[in-house]
C-alpha cells in the first residue's frame, strides 16, 4: 500500500481499478517555407480540418442534455473555432510569413496560450489548456494524427493521467467514473469544475502517479484530504467504504436545507448567493437554493471570443438577460470585466501589452478606464438587461474614490444615450465595488458613502495584503486568510459598510468554507457568495450555532 499526497480539486471518496490514460505520442509539427501560390491550398486544408473538428464537437453536443454543464464548454470551443478575428490573424500570418499551415497555427496558439498563463488571473490562466486543446484537435486533423480515444475508458474506474484535456472530460458525463488522479491541473481548471459538478472525487498535483500505478491496480481517491492510496489493503478499503456511506447519508441530509432560508439556530437570517461564470450556471445556483447571484464573472464571455476582446453589446445583453430571467426577482450582481494585465485578447480596441507584473498592472477596472469604450459597451448591455430582473453592477479592483466618480460619470453618459435611442432601462441599478486591496480596505470608510454596496474579495485581499502568490509552492504556506492583518482589513470594511448603511457580502473562497464562515458570521457578515454546491453545506453549518456562539468564536483580538 502506498499513499501519495496531492491537492484536493473535488471532494469525495472514490474507489475502483485504475485506468491509466496513455501518454500522448509526440506530435511532430513540420516547418517549411511555402510559396504564395501554396497559400490557398494550405488555407483550404486548415478550413477542412476546422470543419471536421466542428462536426465532432456538434456530435458531442447532441449527446448532452441541455442542462448539462459541459455544454457551455463545447459551445465555447465552437466559438473559438469560428472566431473571425483569430482566424483572420492565422490567415494573415500564413500569407505574410509563408510557412506551412501547421507551423503557422501552432505558433499562433502558443502565443495566445502563453499570454493567458501570464495573465495573473487563475481562471483565465487555466483557459490556456482550452485553446491548446481545441486547436490541437485541428492540428491532429491536419497531420492525420489520431491519439488515444477517450471513449475507451470503461465504467467504474479511477482515471489516472499526467493531465486531462478539457474535451476529454466528455467521458465524465458518459461513464460512471469513480475518481480522477492527475499530476497536473488546478482547482480552477475545467476538469476540476466539472468533477465537482458531477460529484466525482478529484486530486491533482499527484507527482509521478502515472509511473506508480498500472491499469487495473486498485486505487482510492480521497478528494477531501487530497490523497491517492495505491493497492490499499482490505482494512483500508473497508474503512473507506464506511466513509462513503457516511458521505451519502450527509449529502441526503443536506437536501432538507436547499429550499430553506439560511439562518442560525436562534433565527438570525443570512443570505447565501452563488458565484458563477456562465449564464448556464445560474440554473444550477437556483436549484441549490441560492438567494441570488453574488458574483457573475463576465470574463468568460470575453474569453469565448478568443482574440476579439470587444464582445458585441448584443452578445453581452443576451447573456445578462438570460441570467436575470432565470433568477427572477432575486438579486444578480454582475462584475464588469476583470481581465489580467497582459491584454489577454488582442483587438484594435485593446492592443497587446507586455507587463512584468500583471497583478500590479493594467487589469480589472484600470483596464476598463484605460479603454473606456469597452466599459461603455458593457454598461449599455447591462442597463439594457436591467429591465429583466434585479441587477446590481460591481466594479473590480477599486483603489480610489476618483475611479468610482469617473465610472458613475460614464454610466450617466450611457443612460443618456439609451434615452436618446428610446431603449428602456432601470435608472436605479446599484453600483458597488469589490474591496480586494489593502488600499480599498483601509479607506473603506471613505469609499462607502460613494458605493451602493461592498463585496469583499478575500482571495486578492489576502494575496495583496500579505504579498504572497498562493500559486507559488515556495511561499504558498504563507497564504493565510486568518492572518491578523487580513482580519483587521475585513473588520474595518464591515464596520465602514455598517456606518454608511450599505450592504456587504463576501465572495472570496472564505465565503464557502465552514471554518471561515463561522469566523465571518461572528464578525458581522450576513451575506456570503460561493460555489453553488456549497450553499446547502453552509446553510447546515449556520443552523448548528446561535449568533452569540458565532460571535464568541470570533472574539480573537483584532486591534
Amino acid at each position: 500500500m502506498n499513499v501519495i499526497l496531492g491537492i484536493s480539486a473535488a471532494t469525495g471518496i472514490g474507489i475502483g481499478p485504475a485506468f491509466v490514460l496513455p501518454e500522448e505520442k509526440e506530435r511532430i509539427i513540420p516547418h517549411h517555407a511555402i510559396s504564395k501560390e501554396d497559400v490557398a491550398k494550405e488555407w483550404k486544408r486548415f478550413d477542412d480540418a476546422v470543419e471536421t473538428v466542428q462536426e465532432e464537437i456538434k456530435n458531442h453536443l447532441a449527446d448532452l442534455d441541455h442542462e448539462n454543464v459541459q455544454r457551455v464548454i463545447f459551445e465555447t470551443y465552437q466559438l473559438m473555432l469560428s472566431d473571425p478575428v483569430f482566424l483572420g490573424e492565422v490567415k494573415d500570418a500564413l500569407e505574410q510569413d509563408l510557412y506551412n499551415i501547421e507551423h503557422t497555427l501552432e505558433k499562433k496558439v502558443e502565443d495566445y496560450a502563453q499570454r493567458l498563463r501570464n495573465s495573473g488571473n487563475d481562471y483565465l490562466a487555466e483557459r490556456s489548456r482550452d485553446i491548446e486543446d481545441v486547436f490541437g484537435k485541428v492540428l491532429n486533423e491536419l497531420l492525420d494524427f489520431h491519439p488515444f480515444d477517450i471513449e475507451q475508458v470503461p465504467d467504474g474506474v479511477v482515471i489516472v493521467a499526467r493531465a486531462m484535456k478539457t474535451s476529454d472530460t466528455v467521458i465524465l458525463s458518459k461513464r460512471k467514473i469513480a475518481g480522477l488522479a492527475l499530476t497536473e491541473g488546478g482547482v480552477s481548471s475545467h476538469v476540476a469544475i466539472l468533477a465537482k459538478s458531477f460529484g466525482i472525487p478529484a486530486v491533482v498535483g499527484l507527482e509521478d502517479i502515472v509511473h506508480q500505478v498500472k491499469t487495473g491496480d486498485q486505487l482510492i481517491i480521497d478528494g477531501s484530504l487530497g490523497e491517492a492510496t495505491i493497492l490499499p489493503d482490505q482494512q483500508t478499503i473497508e474503512e473507506y467504504n464506511a466513509k462513503i456511506l457516511e458521505e451519502q447519508k450527509y449529502v441526503q441530509a443536506l437536501q432538507q436545507f436547499r429550499d430553506k432560508p439560511a439562518q442560525t439556530s436562534d433565527g438570525t437570517r443570512f443570505y447565501l448567493y452563488a458565484n458563477i461564470g456562465t449564464p448556464e450556471e445560474a440554473q444550477i445556483a437556483l436549484d441549490q437554493g441560492a438567494d441570488g447571484i453574488g458574483l457573475f464573472r463576465t470574463e468568460f464571455l470575453f474569453m469565448s471570443k478568443a482574440h476579439n476582446n470587444t464582445v458585441s453589446e448584443e452578445t453581452q445583453f443576451e447573456a445578462y438577460k438570460q441570467v436575470l430571467q432565470i433568477m427572477g426577482d432575486k438579486p444578480v450582481t454582475i462584475r464588469t470585466l476583470d481581465a489580467g494585465g497582459d491584454k489577454l485578447l488582442s483587438s484594435k480596441d485593446i492592443p497587446q501589452l507586455n507587463e512584468k507584473n500583471p497583478l500590479m498592472g493594467l487589469r480589472a477596472i484600470r483596464l476598463s478606464l484605460f479603454y473606456p469604450q469597452v466599459l461603455r459597451t458593457q454598461l449599455r448591455a447591462l442597463y439594457r438587461a436591467s429591465v429583466y430582473g434585479n441587477l446590481r453592477i460591481m466594479l473590480p479592483l477599486i483603489t480610489d474614490l476618483a475611479q468610482i466618480d469617473t465610472i458613475r460619470g460614464i454610466a450617466r453618459g450611457v443612460q443618456m444615450s439609451l434615452r436618446e435611442d428610446n431603449i428602456p432601462f432601470r435608472e436605479d441599478v446599484p453600483i458597488g465595488i469589490m474591496v480586494e486591496t489593502a488600499a480599498a480596505a483601509l479607506t473603506a470608510d471613505c469609499l462607502a458613502p460613494h458605493s451602493d454596496f461592498f463585496s469583499l474579495g478575500t482571495n486578492d485581499l489576502t494575496q495583496y495584503t500579505l504579498g504572497v502568490d498562493r500559486e507559488n509552492p515556495a511561499v504558498a504556506p504563507l497564504y493565510n486568510e486568518f492572518h491578523l492583518a487580513v482580519l483587521r482589513m475585513i473588520k474595518h470594511t464591515i464596520n465602514s459598510a455598517s456606518g454608511a448603511h450599505i450592504p456587504l457580502s463576501v465572495c472570496g473562497e472564505m465565503a464557502g468554507r465552514k471554518e471561515s464562515v463561522i469566523i465571518l458570521a461572528g464578525m458581522g457578515v450576513r451575506s456570503l457568495s460561493m460555489t453553488p454546491k456549497q450553499i446547502p453545506i453552509i446553510k447546515e453549518t449556520l443552523s448548528q450555532f446561535t449568533i452569540s456562539e458565532l460571535t464568541n468564536i470570533s472574539t480573537r483580538p483584532l486591534f
